[in-house]
């Protein structure tokens, strides 16, 4: 007798939990809409900043001696008789638009103005990283294989001295060295408007040299402890009992598993460029973004102001998806975390 003929409802057929869609994928949208919201949150942060910037903009932007009618015309301009909400809803949905806004200063939209400079940054910032990456590795990894010997010691205590001096300390005695003592290098990164630095690349080796200091003594430290604790592990004990090399035992075993914590110092001394550039920019006069971002915060800019910082930030957030996305890709274990 049939279950319905009996009196008792046919139990219903289990149905398919839904697919929850490719772990990495999921990963990764959930790092990207975490860093969106956090993006909206800093950008009302840099607007409630730039209100409290003191003084008032109008008056620095026209002078003490503009006239009345001369201030208010500017402050309609600027819409700073519009209550505050209002004023960020018009700024950061120009800014989604990809109108970045107007400088007020110079007259001008602020994309053409900063387009060269950022092109100019990313290009000392490029250097940079890529100076970094490999000599912070090969740094790491000969002080870690030679750990308490003299060049252990020699490097880390450089390394240390580095760490402790600020960007526009070291970038002042690299120019007054080698500009002005040996008048080796130009002291002041002079690029004519509308070149490009690749033109004359000696304006990008003191700038270059200043943001080197910090970023390769942290990384090559990191390196170094990460290389340290892997060539004290059992994985590398047996392969060195297996008969390999030892240049294939620290390359290809211990460097490999030290990377996960190194990636995430090198995405940390990549935005920590983003800040060391406004520094060096400044001291030697390279006409980037930082040195647009002092000059708008100087003259009270306020549009352009809240554009370059929004920018530096959205770079910020890239940074941090990237490495998201490549310890994911390093360490399996994290694409099978709940």
């Amino acid at each position: 007798m049939s279950a319905s003929a009996a009196g008792v409802p046919p139990v219903a057929a289990a149905t398919p939990a839904p697919a929850r869609g490719h772990p990495l994928l999921r990963l990764i949208t959930q790092r990207v809409a975490a860093s969106l919201l956090l993006l909206v949150v800093v950008s009302i942060l840099i607007f409630i900043g730039c209100q409290l910037l003191p003084g008032d903009a109008a008056t620095a932007i026209l002078g003490r001696d503009a006239t009345p009618s001369a201030l208010a015309a500017l402050r309609d301009q600027l819409h700073l008789n519009e209550p505050a909400p209002y004023r960020y809803f018009q700024w950061i949905s120009g800014m989604l638009q990809g109108k970045l806004g107007y400088s007020v200063t110079q007259q001008s939209a602020i994309w053409p103005l900063i387009r060269g400079r950022i092109l100019n940054s990313a290009i000392l910032a490029g250097f940079a990283i890529v100076v970094m990456i490999p000599l912070s590795l090969a740094l790491g990894v000969l002080t870690a294989t030679r750990a308490g010997r003299l060049a252990d010691r020699l490097i880390s205590m450089a390394s240390l001295s580095l760490i402790a001096v600020p960007e526009f300390v070291s970038g002042t005695l690299l120019a007054l060295l080698f500009g002005v003592s040996l008048k080796l290098l130009p002291a002041v990164s002079f690029v004519a408007p509308g070149n490009s630095p690749l033109q004359t690349p000696l304006v990008l080796i003191l700038p270059c040299l200043t943001l080197l200091g910090a970023s390769v003594a942290q990384t090559m430290r990191m390196v170094r402890a990460g290389m340290v604790e892997a060539l004290r592990s059992e994985y590398v004990a047996a392969s060195r009992l297996n008969g390999f090399p030892e240049r294939q035992v620290v390359l290809r075993f211990a460097l490999r598993n030290a990377l996960a914590p190194t990636v995430q110092v090198i995405a940390l001394n990549m935005q920590w460029l983003v800040g060391g550039i406004v520094v060096t920019e400044y001291v030697f006069n390279y006409p980037g973004l930082g040195q647009e971002l002092v000059t708008a915060v100087t003259a009270r800019d306020i549009p352009l102001v809240q554009a370059i910082a929004l920018l530096i930030a959205a770079f910020y957030f890239a940074v941090n998806i990237v490495t998201d996305i490549v310890l994911i890709l390093l360490v399996p274990k994290l694409r099978t975390a709940p």
